[in-house]
């Protein structure tokens, strides 16, 4: 029996409009720990934006203009209570490779990928996340960590000039050591060993204990607050020590400088830009320069926010929905655009914040997207004084966690294999991002062909020969069935019957059919008998439907033997 029409309508809302389904149980116990939970991330998020802005080779604010659109979009749109939508090291690091330093050309970037991870949800094509394998995500993010991280060596030096290729990079990095400023040396490894020092702290805590002493948990608890925020301190503490610097007439640090003031404003994208020289560069010429980044980066993104959405759910017992997740990353895109962001996806480590703080609903979000607005409308001229070695460490500090050299490790004792995949992405990486991602799953497409063209097969000799398959009869495995049919039947010393054990089998296509049609003909001309035993229905229907000649079947491969020995008895007499 159909529900009630009203209840399929309430179904779909809920389902479009996933805040309709925590709202109405939202509670003043939800408030209490949503704010904290986004006031918590809000103090992590506005120097992570700052700084990922700078990996993304655009001017600081637009970290910030990036990162409060999300927030709002995702509560009403997402799935997940404790993802946040913002920028983040790898997608700072892909879209830096296509928009080359262009506000313009990240704007445009921004509302196209919006635009290709909405249609993708609309037609429900999410399926095609399942293409990039787990050594291919996981040789990508070792090797942008990598990137990322040595990139941020020259802003601790206080070095300048330095070409963003990544080989190019490592030579004169080193090669301009002794050009290195020590203000701006000192001041990054300051930053550097407290963050350490901070994060260390915060992992060996352990959990709070309630028979503890009171004493003893506000100390944990005031300790793990300050960790928690602790990028914020960071930055506000050299952006005091730069500040304090420059009023004295020492310039001793690289700073972040000019910035622009206030919100951005609300304004459809710009789908052309005049240059220098007076030139306008048309919204197609933008869109064929940013050529493979149109499927790239909106495809990364959404892989990545989807995966950390579905490990989070699965630890705090909820499910999510993927082509709703990449909707709400898609709208969130798209209107990012009209306030001058660029492409945004799920951050891991300010989600881990968000769980960790006890938020209750992506309305902590909100919190979060206040603290960013507020910071650009009161903040940006302070933000003048944030010395560059202060953001490095930040960025260092937030993509270490990424750099899991277990994995090779575990690929190596699990499956050999597919190590192959993951080489390939974390050394092609380091020459191109993205060419390293396409290169990953290009060798996983291979594996995964050869697999299907060299399925498993299993031969015995009963007096006729029995090939046991055990996948589906597909057009690449062709040639591959042919060749053992005629080895171990046809040109065999003395040529002999054949069972063909289809009971793994699932589906077949013309192209094998045609081959068996052909391969039945060959056992007809000298008097052998092939027999097909444990075909599914499925693959009798089309096997019927060929119309083959001498097509004989049995339910079993015992069945199968008795009726060729007692043709084999029939042909003696």
């Amino acid at each position: 029996m159909e529900p009630p029409t009203g209840i399929r309508w309430s179904a779909a809302l809920r389902s479009c409009f996933p805040i309709l389904s925590w709202l109405p149980r939202y509670n003043l116990t939800c408030v209490k720990m949503d704010v904290i939970a986004g006031v918590t991330v809000g103090l992590t998020t506005v120097p992570q934006a700052l700084a990922y802005a700078a990996v993304a080779g655009l001017p600081v604010q637009y970290g910030l203009y990036s990162a409060f659109m999300g927030c709002f979009v995702y509560c009403i749109f997402g799935t997940s209570k404790d993802i946040t939508l913002g920028p983040t090291a790898i997608m700072s690091l892909l879209c830096s490779g296509y928009i080359g330093g262009d506000p313009v050309f990240a704007v445009v970037l921004t509302l196209l990928c919006g635009v290709i991870q909405a249609g993708m949800a609309l037609l429900r094509l999410g399926f095609l996340l399942d293409f990039i394998s787990y050594p291919v995500i996981k040789g990508f993010t070792c090797a942008a960590a990598v990137t990322i991280g040595f990139g941020q060596v020259k802003n601790i030096l206080g070095l300048k000039e330095i070409p963003q290729q990544f080989f190019l990079q490592v030579y004169y990095t080193f090669h301009k050591i002794p050009e290195a400023r020590v203000g701006d040396v000192i001041l990054g490894l300051c930053c550097l060993f407290f963050l350490i020092m901070m994060t260390l702290m915060k992992n060996t805590l352990g959990s709070a204990e309630d028979e503890a002493p009171s004493l003893v948990r506000s100390a944990r608890g005031l300790v793990w607050s300050i960790a928690t925020i602790r990028n914020a301190l960071v930055v506000v503490a050299a952006a005091a020590v730069a500040y304090s610097s420059e009023v004295t007439g020492h310039h001793f640090f690289s700073l972040t400088g000019k910035t622009a003031k206030g919100l951005p404003p609300f304004k459809a994208p710009p789908l052309s830009e005049i240059v220098a020289n007076g030139t306008v560069i048309t919204f197609s010429e933008i869109a064929k320069d940013l050529g493979g980044g149109l499927a790239v980066i909106p495809l990364m993104g959404v892989l990545e926010s989807i995966a950390i959405a579905k490990a989070f759910g699965s630890q705090n017992n909820y499910r999510i929905d993927a082509n709703q997740e990449l909707f709400a990353i898609g709208l969130t895109n798209i209107m990012g655009s009209f306030v001058s962001a660029y492409p945004v996806t799920g951050s891991f480590g300010r989600t881990a914040v968000n769980s960790q703080t006890g938020v209750r609903t992506p309305a902590g979000g909100i919190v979060t997207g206040v603290i960013v607005l507020l910071s650009l409308a009161f903040l940006m001229p302070l933000f003048f004084f944030i010395p560059k070695a202060s953001l490095a460490a930040v960025i260092i500090c937030a993509v270490s966690p990424m750099m899991d050299f277990r994995v090779p490790v575990q690929l190596w004792r699990v499956k050999r294999l597919d190590l192959v995949p993951f080489m390939v992405t974390f050394l092609v990486s380091f020459w191109e991002v993205q060419y390293g991602i396409v290169g990953g799953v290009a060798v996983s497409a291979l594996m995964l062909l050869y697999i299907m063209a060299r399925p498993k097969v299993k031969v015995s000799d009963h007096g006729v020969a029995v090939l046991e398959l055990d996948s589906g009869l597909n057009f690449p495995v062709t040639e591959h069935l042919s060749r053992l049919v005629y080895t171990h039947a046809l040109h065999a010393s003395p040529p002999r019957c054949l069972v063909l054990d289809c009971s793994h089998v699932s589906s077949i296509d013309f192209t094998v059919v045609h081959e068996l049609n052909e391969l039945l003909k060959q056992f007809q001309l000298t008097g052998l008998s092939l027999i097909f035993t444990g075909l599914k229905p499925s693959v009798l229907k089309v096997l019927l439907a060929a119309d083959l000649p001498v097509f004989r079947h049995t339910d079993g491969v015992d069945e199968a033997l008795q009726l060729l020995n007692g043709i084999h008895y029939d042909q003696q007499f």
